[in-house]
């Protein structure tokens, strides 16, 4: 009974997982969904940048927290390691959720679009950048990195092995394909209000600090030498700014 469970609860934190990112592409394009980042009641300047900071701030720090060895330890000393991932997932898109529920517009114009033809090209960027972000998590192991593969393995008797350090497609330019692509979604838009310039300054500093600050830190202390050899060949977010033989990868585990 406890590995249907698992399996069940593994599903349904995946389904919510991939409609709340659907939902994000709406949100952040201000377009089909209902909610948008443009959408709603505008309150008064000071009160909507204090709630979308909390908004913002309670997504960053339970991603960054959750994904930290340290917590996945306390976590699974009481939960099964097989759902561990999955609730990660699970909270995850709770918090984007709240987000999207919560998000106060603020409609300030900061750039806005005229021409046709540029506006088209900025639309494709939006569109490619998205397409980056799910062809990463395939670079990986997009099952892994959601938790219905940890779950599988635990419905099949499997032992889960950590994450394969490897370099391919996208990660033999940059070590994090993933991040880049949501730079390049959150600030392609021809049509940039405050709330959505706020959003994106705000997820590029997050991004930034917890890429270099968390996530390498943590690979470095658990990959050693290899994954040094790797930040000194491939740059972290752009792609040909470094030289030199790139033949060294990415750890599978991260988001």
């Amino acid at each position: 009974m406890g590995k249907i469970i698992a399996v069940i609860y593994s599903i349904v934190s995946y389904v919510l997982f991939f409609a709340t990112a659907l939902y994000l592409i709406g949100f952040v394009g201000d377009f089909i969904v209902p909610k948008t980042i443009n959408s709603g009641l505008e309150l008064s300047f000071i009160k909507a940048f204090l709630i979308n900071l909390c908004l913002l701030s309670t997504f960053a720090v339970q991603h960054s927290l959750m994904a930290r060895k340290s917590f996945k330890s306390w976590l699974t000393s009481f939960m099964n390691p097989a759902i561990e991932r999955s609730t990660y997932v699970l909270l995850s898109s709770f918090a984007l959720i709240l987000l999207y529920w919560q998000w106060c517009p603020m409609k300030t114009v900061v750039w806005e679009v005229n021409n046709a033809i540029i506006y088209w090209i900025i639309m494709s960027v939006f569109i490619l950048g998205w397409g980056l972000v799910f062809a990463a998590t395939f670079m990986m192991n997009h099952f892994e990195l959601t938790g219905l593969q940890q779950v599988y393995n635990h419905w099949s008797d499997k032992k889960t092995t950590q994450g394969i350090f490897k370099m391919s497609y996208m990660y033999k330019f940059v070590r994090h394909p993933l991040m880049l692509g949501f730079l390049i979604v959150f600030w392609a838009t021809p049509y940039m209000t405050m709330g959505h310039f706020l959003f994106t300054v705000i997820m590029t500093f997050y991004i930034l600090i917890s890429v270099k600050y968390l996530e390498e830190k943590d690979l470095r202390k658990e990959l050693g030498k290899a994954y040094e050899r790797y930040q000194k060949e491939v740059p972290m977010l752009i792609p040909f700014t470094k030289k030199g033989e790139r033949n060294r990868g990415e750890k599978t585990d991260q988001l």
